[in-house]
């Protein structure tokens, strides 16, 4: 049975600092928690970059930015005095909103010191570890089996007693960055609905399609959707993109703006596509959330099956090594994305275009 509390919270942390992707699974607790306690003040603590990606949420009330970079330029150059005060001023700042309750939705041992310094009655743990536990009130297993999309996340707010209601990822856009995106694709000769963003990098390399198929892809998709292909990524990610695009047919149209936006232009962006093709990164799960129609390439990590939208289609091969997660046995072939072909892609792309509409929450 889902675990009550006696009374409904006034104040209530969610941490989930980072990464892109969990954010937006993690999304739907806050629309969770305002559908249960409507009367509460719902906070979001998080990294600085990310927490855009929050502000226009109209379910969280507080974004609070988690200064860890400051942190950490602090500690590389040994003013130990200034970080001690820095981190006092940060935790006595959190102390003093008097929270309720803090959910620990990432489950390490710096988010867990994150939820702790709140001083909460009550602190729920989502798997906590690193020994994050023992500063927990409560702990709370994830769940590890299901193939649905935020599954863990589902679970959490099932035994917390939320409102869950259908519970996808969502994502608010921004009515400036929306703007701003629609500019860039004017200057850029796009129109909304008339591009295929392509997201193809991640923070590691056994995630990572290969560029000779997102090379493939391309062109195919310029022929048989009448779509021009648009890297999207970070400013790390502007000289793979180039790499890409080098080795593409320049009948393709393709180009990038890979570096170009920050997270809310590239939401906006992602929402306006009328296709994402992506591996298991931010910017494809950001593609589920605002239903636009998206296929997502999945191997070394465990994929969701379940997308709870029918525009929206995951590719797995599921082969006896997969999922390695961050301990990869093949000497970096990754057969796993090696053998997803973009002829596989293409008739996944078709089935999502011809799939009903979906509207984003």
């Amino acid at each position: 049975m889902p675990e009550r509390p006696t009374a409904a919270p006034r104040r209530i942390l969610i941490v989930r600092a980072s990464a892109i992707g969990d954010v937006v699974f993690a999304a739907p607790i806050a629309a969770a928690l305002r559908a249960t306690w409507p009367e509460a003040r719902i906070a979001w603590l998080v990294e600085p970059g990310i927490h855009e990606l929050l502000l226009p949420d109209p379910c969280v009330d507080e974004v609070i930015v988690w200064p860890k970079a400051e942190w950490r330029r602090l500690w590389r150059e040994r003013r130990w005095r200034e970080l001690a005060a820095t981190v006092r001023g940060f935790t006595g700042e959190l102390r003093a909103r008097r929270f309720d309750l803090a959910i620990d939705l990432q489950g390490l041992l710096k988010s867990g010191l994150l939820a702790w310094a709140t001083r909460a009655p009550r602190r729920v743990g989502l798997g906590s570890r690193e020994g994050s536990r023992w500063l927990m009130t409560e702990v709370l297993a994830p769940d590890r089996d299901s193939t649905r999309i935020a599954s863990e996340y589902l679970d959490c707010a099932r035994r917390l007693g939320l409102q869950v209601g259908d519970f996808r990822p969502r994502l608010a856009l921004d009515a400036g960055a929306e703007a701003r995106a629609l500019a860039l694709l004017a200057e850029h000769g796009l129109t909304p609905g008339g591009y295929a963003v392509l997201a193809p990098f991640t923070t590691r390399p056994q995630k990572h399609w290969f560029d000779d198929a997102w090379q493939a892809l391309a062109p195919a998709l310029r022929a048989r959707f009448g779509l021009t292909p648009v890297i999207l990524g970070g400013p790390a990610d502007r000289d793979p993109a180039a790499r890409i695009l080098a080795g593409t047919d320049p009948a393709a149209g393709a180009r990038s703006l890979a570096g170009a936006t920050r997270l809310p232009e590239a939401a906006a962006l992602i929402r306006h596509a009328g296709l994402l093709i992506g591996v298991d990164t931010g910017l494809t799960h950001m593609g589920i959330a605002l239903a636009t129609p998206t296929v997502a390439l999945f191997g070394s990590t465990r994929p969701y099956l379940d997308t709870t939208r029918a525009n929206a289609r995951v590719i797995w091969l599921g082969l006896e090594c997969s999922p390695c997660r961050r301990r990869p046995t093949c000497a970096g072939a990754f057969t796993c994305l090696r053998e997803i072909t973009p002829t596989r892609v293409l008739d996944e792309a078709a089935l999502v275009l011809a799939a009903p509409l979906e509207v984003a929450a």
